[in-house]
């Protein structure tokens, strides 16, 4: 498996109180990494990039997981 998927694994097994801690944690790291390229002591460019997918990966599952409890919920 590569990184990202064991990455999307890790995040899969985790339940929505745990996802969003991670939510949490990457939205702060992605505030971050914007003042410290805001300042101009942010060295590596891409990590910006890397969180915020890390970011709109963990708001998917959570959405995904909130549409599928409605499924049930209705049917």
């Amino acid at each position: 498996m590569s990184k990202r998927a064991d990455e999307l694994q890790q995040l899969r097994d985790q339940d929505d109180l745990g996802l969003g801690q991670v939510l949490a944690e990457r939205r702060q790291e992605l505030l971050q990494l914007r003042l410290q390229r805001a300042t101009g002591q942010l060295e590596q460019h891409r990590r910006i990039r890397e969180v915020r997918r890390g970011v709109a990966r963990v708001e998917t599952l959570l959405r995904a997981r909130h549409l599928t409890d409605e499924a049930e919920e209705a049917g």
